[in-house]
């Protein structure tokens, strides 16, 4: 099971426990150690994963954070964890005094659900004030998986994880700033529009008159470049040549001008899961459908010969097709579409063919 799989699982069982566990050890053992060790960690070793480390600050000596991840004998990850239930904003700065007094060069503070991840970037051995990665296991995000895999025990490297981490930090915080302007835009940007768009003089009541207009007018922008990134992602067989339904049923010819076609949502939906397994082998650009009377088919490269697989979904019974190592084809039944995800070895393996065959 790859990584992300794994993820998604835990996820899944996080999301079922969280609400029963009410207290902090509750959600070290049944939440937070799990964790870790799915990022590879032996958190039963204590020269691994040392609970309660000792990190004396100032005059109080004998402070002790939670866990030190130990690598070549120094701590280099230290995890300060708090109950589940518990808003980590307010414990920042128990962290940073324990950053300050160890030889770590990351920080991760937790509540099992929210993983906030530090390091030095702006003054060296002071952990910064704000996370360069902020990581939630109920809500994954595709792009946040792949720096937090950077953090598995066979990944890690210490030189790689700081190069990224500053573009990872303000690439975060742009983000946080542009949600909160299309939620509700703030004096200081509605005055940067208006000096763009408008010569009048930008008085308050001018500003609360263009607010809704701004915000508005932010939310259409963002809608109408996902639906222009969908139907590009999305554009069928009508720049492809072609195929030949005897591909699926030799007797079967499709008639272009009296074909039926309509595309359901079930359909659109296994392309979005299929193209996805795919992304994390090759460029989602190079993968599109291809919808027949007979089948629909997911093929790679725009090229109808190298077909990743198809579906027949329209039916009380559905399928998928797996093209085999010669020219002929597996069928196999689908309960529902989450069932597509039992194939996707098979689905990256077909891929991995085609990718090899053009090089």
């Amino acid at each position: 099971m790859d990584f992300i799989d794994e993820l998604k699982q835990f996820s899944k069982r996080v999301e079922n426990i969280k609400d029963k566990i009410l207290t902090e050890e509750a959600t070290k053992t049944s939440i937070i150690m799990p964790f870790f060790s799915l990022l590879g960690y032996d958190v039963f070793d204590p020269h691994e994963f040392l609970p309660e480390f000792t990190a004396d600050v100032g005059i109080k000596k004998g402070e002790k954070v939670d866990y030190a991840i130990i690598m070549d004998g120094k701590p280099t990850i230290l995890v300060e964890a708090k109950w589940c239930g518990e808003n980590l904003d307010k414990h920042g700065s128990q962290l940073f005094r324990y950053f300050g007094t160890s030889e770590a060069k990351f920080g991760i503070l937790t509540n099992g659900i929210i993983y906030k991840f530090y390091t030095d970037l702006d003054e060296s051995n002071k952990m910064d004030m704000k996370p360069f990665l902020e990581f939630n296991i109920l809500d994954i995000k595709d792009g946040y998986v792949q720096e937090l895999k950077k953090f598995n025990k066979i990944n890690f490297d210490i030189e790689t994880i700081f190069n990224t981490a500053s573009e990872l930090k303000y690439s975060n915080e742009i983000i946080k700033l542009m949600t909160q302007q299309l939620k509700t835009p703030s004096d200081n940007f509605i005055k940067y529009v208006l000096g763009e768009v408008y010569s009048g003089i930008k008085t308050q009541n001018v500003i609360e008159k263009f607010r809704d207009i701004i915000k508005k007018s932010l939310n259409q922008f963002v809608n109408e470049l996902m639906n222009d990134k969908i139907t590009t992602a999305l554009k069928s067989s009508n720049e492809i040549q072609e195929e030949s339904a005897a591909v699926l049923n030799p007797e079967t010819e499709i008639n272009t001008h009296e074909s039926k076609i309509n595309t359901t949502q079930d359909e659109l939906e296994a392309f979005f899961i299929v193209r996805q397994f795919l992304s994390e082998i090759v460029s989602r650009d190079l993968i599109t459908y291809k919808d027949t009377e007979s089948y629909f088919g997911i093929l790679y490269d725009n090229n109808s010969w190298k077909w990743i697989c198809r579906f027949k979904l329209d039916g009380i019974k559905k399928y998928i097709f797996l093209p085999d190592t010669g020219k002929g084809q597996l069928k196999y039944p689908l309960e529902n579409l989450d069932d597509i995800s039992n194939y996707k070895q098979s689905i990256l393996d077909v891929a991995r063919r085609y990718i090899k065959d053009g090089q």
